[in-house]
């Protein structure tokens, strides 16, 4: 309200506008929300897009239209029940579009009006109106209400900084008391029932009576928040005089030789900076942050928020080295007395203890003295299964070179902040979890474990994987700054052990910082070996029980092992034997037995029925049927393909939560069957009137991939050829439509899970036989491998000799056929034991 024209209406005639609307016979009504509309005011209003289309015509420029307040504001599409009777005859002077739809109008109020009759009960709304003028008296009471309104006006403008001073000269300009009064009640804040009351109230003492009611409260709640805001201000005022005062006390103490608490905390401040080892950087920065902690009150809300980030700074082990065992013969028989197999990992491990050795040697012979610790530059990443020993080998590490070990959980981690820490300008600011871990470790060198870095999340609050980038970065975390501590904070001297169950989900600049270490899963020898040499002892230990009062016999843990667990890992097979530890519990406290053996017989009857007997791979008796291989984030594990046929016209169902790959390997294969019908023996007209039903069990879980595309191959075969694929195989290999077999991941954790399930042999392709030479002894010395370039090799195998259902062949028919093949090992038992 800059000057008289933003809200005061041009005075018009009545008759101007009166005639058009009995012409028309109707009168289109605009509802409005938030606000009423007054006569002798010209008001701006914002219609939206809906509005505009509905009251196209209507809302052109010179013409006319009735303005009336909504009773519910939140009502969308309102009715003649929606809307208050009594409004306002606008003419609409300016329209302007924006182009967001809406439009900004400008409209003149000339009469107030009633409805009489709704021509339109819809939007758009029209009715028949008349007028409806206000009573207005012309006495010496309206003057004096007038000029009474006018003043409270004043007053009140004047307690409300935020209403500029030119409103006052408005109001003083002013002369007619109606119009003051619609003045008033628009730039109300109150509700718009009271300003439509206003409105509907005919005679103008009475409007203004109410005006002056609602304008004395408004003056008596804005004089009581002026007094408020004036003794907060004294309080502030009163604040300072004391940080004067107290100022001047010290001053004055100090001269006397007195001191005082905040005195001597801020010296102790000042001799831990002095006597700590922290970079020339931290150090000024404590020594500033120390400057104006000691010229604050402690009421002060800075204060503890300076004292926290000052004890951070003098926490931390800015220089505390832990020293490395040198002894790489003790720290082997920790490894070995750790965990068993592993022999990769204790190896890199071992191999970069010497390394560190080594450099740190020839870097103090070089220089005279060794002052400082050599960079490790190593990041490595455990990968495999749960259960297979990844985070516990992060604690023989430690153990092995004598460091302080610490570790982070990154599971689910979905803020930045949880990395790099908060910066001091939030409420309840902290560093990030990694100084805090730096922290609990208490030296500038500890073995840190970072768990799951593979579940790492990311979202509104920033990516945690893009802040770990500088973290497991040799070349950058030698100047690691945390948001909250705001300066830099070596790293470079940490030992960094993440451990990851799948390798795909971590982002390929995150992965390519750190050194993949491969855990695939156990076999079956090395399991057992695990329990004999530590799950036994530490569950005997955590049921308070002595060696000589339960004893495990080696069949029972075979048992065990065979029969009730299934998995890559050894969690399982330790819960397992804690619930044997519990039986034998009962037994000797119950039963009063002084010794419990385990034995096969024993585990049977506190295990119950065996767990695992049913998913070892059966013997193949019926065509469509082969065994082939996957991996999962447990590890390797039996993947059976079922095909079946029926009479049709040549359609594929493919179920078992298969992925896209997957479906296209399917196709494929049938594909590849029906171009090779006759090499096959089969008659190449079946699969016009057939339809073909793949499925792979455990149709709950997803699959996906490629590798099973040499068994659906063979399942196909089988199927259409009526023979049988040869029992104890498994199968594994990538197709092409031209018969080639590619390779695939995974040989390993798939081959100990052939291995596991009691499969003889495995197919798989020629270009992973390099692969095998990672499996332990005992498995390449009970498994047979072919690996084999094309698809009719692999048929080959799986068909020869077996026909109508014979489906294994003596170890001596064998033996021609695979040193044909070539395989990578072949052992036939002299007892005529029949191979698949």
């Amino acid at each position: 309200m800059n000057n008289e024209k933003n809200f005061i209406s041009d005075e018009r005639s009545s008759d101007h506008y009166i005639n058009e609307i009995n012409r028309l016979n109707e009168l289109p009504i605009l509802p409005i929300r938030d606000i009423v509309a007054f006569p002798r005011l010209r008001l701006p209003l914002v219609v939206s897009a809906q509005s505009i289309d509905r009251y196209k015509n209507a809302l052109s420029e010179n013409r006319w239209i009735g303005l009336v307040a909504l009773k519910d504001g939140d009502v969308q599409d309102p009715t003649p029940e929606d809307v208050y009777h009594t409004g306002t005859i606008v003419q609409v002077l300016h329209t302007k579009k924006s182009d967001d739809g809406t439009a900004m109008l400008v409209v003149n109020g000339t009469d107030r009006f009633r409805i009489t009759d709704w021509h339109s009960k819809k939007p758009p709304l029209k009715a028949r109106v008349v007028k409806s003028p206000e009573v207005i008296e012309d006495d010496l009471e309206v003057d004096a209400l007038a000029r009474h309104v006018r003043q409270l006006a004043q007053k009140v403008i004047a307690l409300s900084p935020q209403i500029p001073d030119e409103v006052n000269q408005v109001l003083s300009q002013l002369k007619d008391p109606l119009q003051l009064a619609y003045v008033l009640a628009l730039n109300a804040t109150t509700e718009v029932e009271w300003r439509q009351n206003i409105l509907e109230t005919n005679s103008l003492k009475e409007k203004l009576r109410s005006i002056a009611s609602y304008l004395e409260k408004e003056k008596e709640v804005l004089a009581i928040g002026d007094r408020i805001q004036n003794e907060a201000r004294d309080s502030i005022d009163k604040s300072q005089r004391e940080y004067y005062l107290r100022q001047q006390l010290k001053a004055i103490k100090k001269e006397l030789g007195e001191t005082d608490e905040q005195t001597s905390e801020v010296d102790d401040y000042a001799e831990r900076i002095e006597a700590s080892e922290m970079t020339a950087e931290a150090h000024e920065q404590a020594k500033r942050e120390l400057a104006r902690y000691s010229q604050m009150s402690p009421q002060s809300p800075e204060h503890p928020l300076i004292k926290t980030y000052l004890d951070w700074l003098l926490d931390l082990p800015w220089n505390k080295l832990s020293e490395d065992s040198s002894d790489i013969t003790r720290a082997r028989e920790i490894l070995d007395a750790d965990h068993y197999g592993l022999n990769d990992v204790k190896d890199r491990l071992i191999e970069y203890l010497a390394v560190r050795n080594l450099t740190k040697k020839r870097e103090g012979n070089a220089d005279g003295n060794d002052t400082s610790e050599p960079s490790s530059g190593v990041i490595l990443c455990l990968a495999g299964p749960p259960g297979v020993g990844k985070t516990s080998l992060g604690r023989s590490v430690a153990r092995a070179l004598g460091r302080s070990l610490t570790r982070m959980s990154l599971g689910g981690m979905r803020d930045e902040a949880e990395i790099r820490g908060h910066r001091r300008t939030y409420i309840g600011a902290m560093p990030g979890r990694i100084i805090q871990a730096i922290k609990r470790a208490g030296t500038l060198n500890p073995v840190f474990m970072l768990d799951e870095i593979d579940k790492v999340g990311q979202d509104w609050r920033g990516n945690p994987s893009s802040a770990l980038l500088e973290v497991l970065d040799p070349a950058q975390n030698g100047t690691f700054r945390d948001h909250y501590l705001d300066v830099d904070f070596d790293l470079s001297q940490v030992i960094f052990i993440a451990t990851a169950n799948q390798l795909g989900t971590i982002p390929p600049p995150l992965r390519d910082r750190m050194e993949i270490i491969q855990l695939d899963g156990y076999t079956e020898y090395e399991k057992i070996q695990i329990a004999k040499r530590h799950l036994i002892s530490r569950q005997l230990k955590a049921h308070s029980l002595e060696e000589d009062e339960v004893t495990f016999m080696d069949d029972a843990v075979s048992k065990v092992v065979r029969d009730y667990t299934r998995e890559a890992g050894v969690r399982n097979l330790e819960r397992q034997i804690a619930a044997i530890c519990r039986k034998g519990i009962v037994k000797l406290t119950g039963n009063g037995w002084s010794h419990v053996v385990i034995t096969p017989e024993l585990v049977r009857e506190y295990l119950k029925k065996e767990l695992f007997e049913s998913e070892r791979a059966e013997p193949i008796v019926i065509p469509g049927i082969a065994n082939g291989l996957a991996v999962t984030p447990v590890g390797g594990e039996i993947l059976t393909i079922e095909a079946t046929r029926m009479a049709g016209k040549g359609r594929v169902t493919l179920t078992g939560q298969l992925g896209d790959v997957m479906k296209e390997s399917a196709r494929i294969a049938l594909s590849y069957v029906r171009s090779q019908a006759p090499a096959s023996q089969i008659d190449p007209t079946v699969f016009d009137r057939t339809d073909v039903h793949l499925h792979v069990p455990a149709g709950a879980l997803p699959k996906d991939g490629p590798s099973a595309g040499v068994a659906m191959v063979s399942a196909l075969i089988s199927l259409f050829s009526d023979r049988a694929v040869k029992s104890g195989v498994g199968i594994t290999g990538e197709i092409t439509l031209r018969g080639r077999v590619l390779p695939v991941g995974g040989i390993k954790m798939k081959v100990l899970a052939a291995h596991r399930a009691g499969l003889k042999a495995v197919i798989l392709p020629k270009r992973n036989e390099r692969d095998l030479e990672e499996l332990p002894d005992e498995v390449r010395n009970a498994v047979h491998f072919y690996p084999v370039e094309r698809i009719d090799d692999a048929i080959e195998i799986l068909f020869k000799g077996s026909l109508n259902h014979n489906n294994t062949v003596p170890c001596e028919s064998v033996d021609p056929f695979i040193n044909h093949m070539s395989p990578v090992h072949a052992n036939c038992q002299g007892d005529g034991e029949k191979v698949g």
